[in-house]
């Protein structure tokens, strides 16, 4: 190495990563944090004063809340009280009024690669002339160019995920001749190909059979233990604290967000669903 060179390298040290040994007397380089040790450090998701309306009607007034990142986390209230917003509002989908949201202390714009989504059931046309592993690796599509060929790693990867979500024998398939609970677990197969860091269901249990909730749940349990957010539309108020970290109480303005020992209780709750006394009876046998 030249003397010039030697020196333009340690013009360019950052003195404070140099550790010396006390033992040897050698000095030693730390390691630059990597991007994932600085998205850890920043909050999954960040909502800050997010309001959003349709036309003249308010469909989130004034919503705060801080995600963590490895959090399951289930959104509950009644019909029309602006969860599935919410999850759009994340996804950069509507655009706000008021507020705004912040992934990982970005921009959503930015971020979208980070961020897999499955829709609730009601809005796919299932009798579009595709095949279960079709679908699967339709995820991997982000990843790629859009002049480029899937690659044999992005097919293995769509296969793994409809292991995962125990649909791999119905591979050749066209989605339109499943089960609706078949069809959904295919859904979570697309949204984990996708290897995102955030996971957005619309509510996902909705219509199924006990089977694929268990499957559906134990997937979601799994991609939360890597680290990953995940983020669920819940109709059930009876297994919300058996499923959820946490729990978003919504009805256009925040109710309630917390574990759900601080979310689920009666009073709460009578606020938001209007004393709907068979909800809060269910909950007391669940207890």
């Amino acid at each position: 190495m030249t003397p010039n060179r030697l020196n333009q390298l340690l013009t360019n040290i950052d003195l404070s990563r140099i550790k010396i040994h006390s033992n040897t007397g050698y000095a030693e380089l730390t390691k630059i944090p990597t991007n994932q040790n600085l998205e850890s450090s920043s909050p999954a998701i960040e909502v800050s004063q997010l309001t959003v309306s349709y036309g003249p009607v308010p469909a989130l007034l004034d919503i705060s809340v801080t995600i963590e990142p490895g959090k399951l986390v289930g959104v509950i209230g009644p019909n029309g009280s602006g969860k599935s917003t919410l999850i759009k509002s994340i996804l950069g989908f509507v655009k706000p009024d008021v507020g705004g949201v912040k992934i990982f202390g970005d921009n959503v714009a930015s971020v979208k690669g980070k961020i897999a989504y499955v829709p609730q059931r009601g809005s796919v046309d299932w009798d579009f002339p595709i095949t279960v592993r079709e679908v699967a690796v339709m995820g991997r599509y982000g990843k790629r160019r859009w002049w480029k060929d899937l690659k044999k790693e992005d097919y293995r990867l769509a296969d793994a995920a409809l292991e995962k979500v125990r649909m791999s024998e119905f591979s050749r398939r066209q989605i339109g001749q499943l089960s609706g609970g078949q069809q959904q677990r295919v859904f979570m197969a697309r949204a984990l190909t996708q290897n995102a860091d955030i996971l957005l269901l619309d509510e996902p249990f909705a219509g199924v059979d006990a089977a694929t909730e268990r499957a559906i749940l134990d997937v979601l349990q799994a991609t939360k233990e890597q680290g990953k957010t995940v983020i669920v539309v819940h109709h059930d108020l009876s297994t919300a604290a058996e499923y959820f970290d946490q729990i978003i109480l919504l009805k256009q303005r925040l109710f309630g967000f917390g574990s759900p020992q601080q979310v689920l209780n009666p009073k709460l709750l009578a606020d938001v669903y209007e004393g709907n006394m068979k909800i809060f009876a269910e909950l007391s046998t669940a207890d």
